[in-house]
């Protein structure tokens, strides 16, 4: 019962000074890239459609005409004229009693409402929602863990590492400690052993350091970086106005995509070799390292797919382009795109393969060591 409060208080620790630092990171002023004054996103009603914009063809040209009845902000009950455009990625084609996400620009004594898009916000949170009582219900006691870990996971990629690349500190630092902050939370939500969570942690931290040195090293050879990304141009911008490192953001996020497969790999490798020294303590550390070795080669080659089908579904896109208009395999070859991808896809693959020897030789090392000093 001690041990149990003991840890609780442990926890609460260790969370407020989570939250303090949380709170310091992110007290930082952003600076305005453009102008936003008297712009606001607001929850709203369609209520009736004024003019459609469907032709006899049935496709949807130009902007509808709607009226909407305002849910929230500075408007909220009143009957609002909006606009509602056709396009892909912005509008939506109202239907009335829709729910919606209303623009409302306001100033100088004019009003311009536009349609952003159907409001999703609700049904999101009911996925998000199964997916935890599903953890909880295949889980158990494991699977609450597993939910706090990825909701610390999400804070502090979104409450620590973007507030301090923000400020100016290296992108790769910055990944490498939220890394081993992530790896540890969540191996202790695991639980366990204490000599299988710091094997995992330990391994899963040089896992993710090699990961790191292969795409520095992939890209030093291929003379690709950070500034060959797609997205460069506004990215630059964003670099001149702020102190964010742009060209190191491309490897902090091989770092961080390269993490969770990593981390699996270091936890199931340390949690079968402990198992294995459990029933047989006898063996030597040459033996629990082979049974890792063993363990870990049926996950190498799942995992290692897992990983290159991860990075081949976000480039999708790229590959429809390359086979509808033809490219030459040479073009191909060259492309920036499809360099960094397989400077990711590689460079991740290849740090969760040395991430079993790693953690088979760590797990049998602190076993055996463990057991000299129970002697």
């Amino acid at each position: 019962m001690k041990q149990f409060n003991r840890r609780h208080a442990v926890i609460l620790l260790l969370t407020a000074c989570f939250a303090l630092i949380l709170h310091i990171a992110g007290g930082v002023e952003r600076t305005e890239l453009y102008h936003t004054q008297g712009r606001s996103f607001e929850k709203a009603q369609v209520l009736e459609i004024l003019q459609d914009n469907e032709q006899e063809s049935g496709q949807y040209v130009g902007q509808q005409t709607v009226l909407l009845l305002m849910k929230t902000g500075p408007h909220r009950g009143e009957a609002l004229e909006a606009f509602s455009s056709a396009s892909y990625l912005y509008g939506a084609h109202c239907e009335p009693g829709m729910q919606v996400i209303a623009t409302v620009n306001e100033g100088a004594g004019e009003l311009y409402v536009t349609v952003y898009g159907f409001d999703r916000s609700r049904i999101l949170c009911l996925i998000l929602a199964l997916f935890l009582v599903t953890l909880w219900a295949v889980g158990g006691k494991q699977g609450i863990h597993a939910a706090i870990a990825l909701v610390f996971t999400f804070v502090s990629i979104i409450g620590l590492f973007i507030p301090l690349i923000y400020r100016g500190v290296s992108p790769i630092g910055a990944a490498v400690l939220i890394a081993v902050l992530t790896t540890v939370v969540t191996m202790y939500m695991i639980g366990g052993v204490p000599t299988k969570v710091w094997s995992a942690i330990l391994s899963t931290s040089i896992g993710v350091l090699l990961s790191g040195i292969l795409a520095w090293l992939f890209g030093t050879v291929t003379r690709i970086s950070g500034y060959n990304v797609a997205d460069i141009e506004q990215l630059e911008y964003v670099g001149q106005m702020t102190d964010i490192k742009i060209g190191e953001l491309l490897y902090a996020g091989i770092l961080i995509s390269a993490l969770g497969a990593i981390m699996d790999v270091a936890m199931s490798v340390s949690s079968a070799v402990h198992e294995i020294h459990s029933h047989a303590p006898e063996l030597s550390v040459r033996e629990l390292y082979r049974s890792g070795i063993h363990v870990g080669r049926d996950m190498m080659s799942t995992m290692s797919n897992t990983l290159i089908l991860a990075f081949t579904g976000s480039s999708i896109n790229t590959l429809v382009f390359i086979y509808a208009y033809q490219y030459d395999v040479r073009q191909i070859i060259n492309m920036y795109s499809i360099g960094i991808e397989i400077i990711q896809g590689i460079s991740a693959t290849m740090g969760v393969v040395l991430t079993v020897p790693v953690a088979a030789a760590v797990s049998a090392g602190m076993l055996k060591r463990r057991d000299t000093k129970t002697e």
